[in-house]
């Protein structure tokens, strides 16, 4: 089941220390801005792709800057389902993650084939000795396509919090999945920007700036339209760490501007998604 977040509320109630921890989280502090953050109407700072790359400037398809609930000028509503909460807060789209089950976000809208996403987000970890969420930023199919269960994804990240490395793919049906891991520090509740670049050729993934992967191999692309969602995954049923993620923003570009610098960069590693359905 799924609402537009304008109206998320939590699903269902938490265990008791759950909901204690999660008043505290959303506490109504709703003035000031993230620091360092990237705000409509200014050019964007040094450590993201589109200004390093000469993204900024054209082909912008749309931004969402969570200044302001739907103001409108970006289209399409954000979309949420899973226990916890999607909300607004301090200029940032945060997902609060409960102690059980995997909450998400999903941009409503027909999406596009290629294009280049960027996101700067962030996450914090609040419980300890219980299970690790698993942080996801992806393109997924968009305008109702079959989901395959995951099998036509594209991660911009995926990891876990505190972890050592974040994790991109690009799958493809039946099972195909090309993989890569990037060693960074994924603890404190810094912030770091992740973008992909998607063409017919290829797809590129960018990290605070600096292309990581580029993968080129003919079964790479899945040819249906692309939107972004963003997820806190649980594992199974099983007792979680109380987490967040915050997106302070997220946009997409066209294919309009020439990249200034070279995208090379090692390929990833090909295996197999066994989950695609």
């Amino acid at each position: 089941m799924t609402s537009p977040l304008s109206r998320v509320r939590p699903r269902r109630a938490a265990a008791a220390l759950a909901g204690a921890v999660l008043a505290s989280l959303l506490s109504p502090v709703l003035t000031g801005a993230p620091a360092q953050a990237d705000h409509a109407g200014a050019e964007p700072g040094p450590i993201n792709a589109a200004s390093t790359f000469g993204w900024w400037n054209r082909g912008i398809v749309w931004r969402e800057e969570f200044e302001a609930p739907y103001t409108g000028q970006m289209g399409p509503q954000w979309v949420a389902d899973g226990p916890g909460q999607v909300w607004h807060q301090n200029g940032m789209l945060t997902l609060n993650a409960t102690s059980k089950g995997t909450v998400r976000a999903t941009l409503a809208g027909a999406g596009a084939e290629v294009g280049r996403w960027e996101t700067r987000l962030r996450s914090r970890q609040y419980g300890r000795g219980d299970a690790r969420y698993r942080v996801l930023a992806e393109l997924v199919p968009a305008g109702g396509a079959e989901e395959n269960c995951g099998g036509r994804n594209i991660a911009l990240t995926s990891y876990t919090p505190h972890g050592k490395a974040a994790h991109v793919y690009a799958r493809t049906l039946p099972n195909v999945a090309y993989k890569g891991s990037h060693p960074m520090d994924l603890g404190r509740d810094r912030w770091h920007t992740y973008a992909v670049e998607v063409t017919r050729e290829r797809i590129s993934w960018f990290i605070d700036a600096h292309v990581v992967f580029t993968e080129r191999r003919d079964d790479l692309l899945s040819g249906v339209p692309l939107t972004v969602r963003f997820t806190m995954q649980a594992k199974g049923e099983r007792t979680m760490n109380i987490s967040r993620m915050q997106m302070d923003w997220v946009r997409h570009w066209s294919l309009e501007a020439p990249n200034l610098q070279p995208v090379d960069a090692p390929p990833t590693r090909p295996g197999v998604y066994n989950k695609a359905c």
